[in-house]
């Protein structure tokens, strides 16, 4: 299979050119199997197929631009991106869609299995799941206004999950400055590119149990903000409630995120921590989060590069895995 010397990154007045090289060394897996060419002669058609759907359902939905950007990142995050996030529990298996960050969370589930549907009446047992979500993600973000960048393709698909680390290893919304960074940093990325990524909450919803006490209790939060955010989440009930990460611009891809935080406007503990801390000291990372308020052609290619990072978590290729027939499970044993 060819592969191609490097990639490229491309948002309106950029383009950077990354060497899959020197990605494979920074980020530890061999890059030799992944290509952008992947699906040229076996499926041409799959990335078409896979955008057209994606517009279909982010124009359907704005929010589906955001949950499917997420499920990808909580795919990547456990076990590398093998599209472990999508099996189904059976009574003999264990997935992953129930563990304490995604049960009655994830979506997008649904976009997937009918993309992958109409590949397989394309391409028969060709394109990976693992590889329709790096390209779903990619194309959903691109949406709603974000960055655009060639993904590397030839992933295939884990025939095991992970409860355990789906609970252990998911960035929670409650956590400090120095335990995102542990999170961050177990998966080989820098406090940097912890900054970039936690910029996808640009877009999105989030549900009123996980920042309840932040609007209550902190203060490091404006205090109009905060009045605003309790008449959509109430004290006591309404724990599934949603409010927006970015109440500016809750579906456009841009750095209202970054500006929120410097008014103290973040609506999550944990995206405000990267400005300042409860007590109100500056956080390490204060510098990074006004560069990207002031400059958004900056954050926006700095995501690029680090989603194009994170979607070759560990991937599966070669004779690894399997290229399943259904994205929400393994397939049957050969007879």
């Amino acid at each position: 299979m060819a592969t191609t010397n490097s990639l490229s990154v491309s948002f309106p007045g950029f383009k950077l050119k990354l060497c899959l090289t020197l990605i494979a060394c920074v980020i530890g897996v061999t890059s030799a199997q992944l290509s952008a060419k992947f699906y040229e002669k076996s499926c041409p058609g799959a990335l078409a197929t896979i955008r057209k759907a994606v517009k279909q359902a982010v124009h359907n939905e704005f929010r589906m631009g955001a949950s499917l950007l997420r499920l990808h990142f909580h795919d990547c995050f456990v076990q590398g991106c093998d599209a472990s996030v999508l099996l189904d529990d059976t009574d003999t298996f264990t997935g992953e869609k129930n563990s304490f960050p995604n049960a009655n969370s994830l979506r997008g589930f649904d976009v997937i299995d009918n993309i992958k549907s109409e590949l397989e009446n394309m391409c028969q047992d060709v394109v990976s799941c693992a590889d329709i979500l790096a390209v779903a993600a990619r194309d959903a973000v691109f949406e709603l206004g974000g960055p655009r960048w060639e993904v590397p393709l030839g992933r295939r698909d884990s025939t095991t999950a992970s409860l355990a680390e789906s609970n252990s290893d998911l960035p929670a919304p409650f956590f400090d400055l120095d335990g995102l960074t542990s999170a961050f940093a177990k998966k080989n990325f820098t406090v940097q590119e912890l900054v970039t990524l936690s910029g996808g909450h640009s877009i999105g919803l989030v549900r009123c149990r996980f920042f309840r006490k932040r609007i209550y209790n902190e203060s490091n939060i404006d205090q109009t903000f905060a009045e605003e955010k309790q008449q959509e989440c109430p004290f006591e009930g309404g724990d599934d409630n949603l409010s927006a990460f970015d109440s500016t611009t809750p579906f456009k891809f841009d750095n209202a995120f970054y500006k929120n935080l410097l008014q103290q406007k973040g609506l999550v503990h944990s995206d405000q921590q990267l400005f300042n801390g409860v007590n109100g000291t500056n956080s390490p990372t204060k510098d990074q989060v006004v560069n990207y308020a002031r400059n958004m052609a900056k954050f926006k290619k700095d995501f690029a590069a680090a989603m194009l990072k994170m979607s070759m978590m560990t991937p599966l290729t070669g004779s690894d895995g399997e290229i399943r027939k259904k994205c929400s499970r393994v397939n049957p044993p050969s007879t």
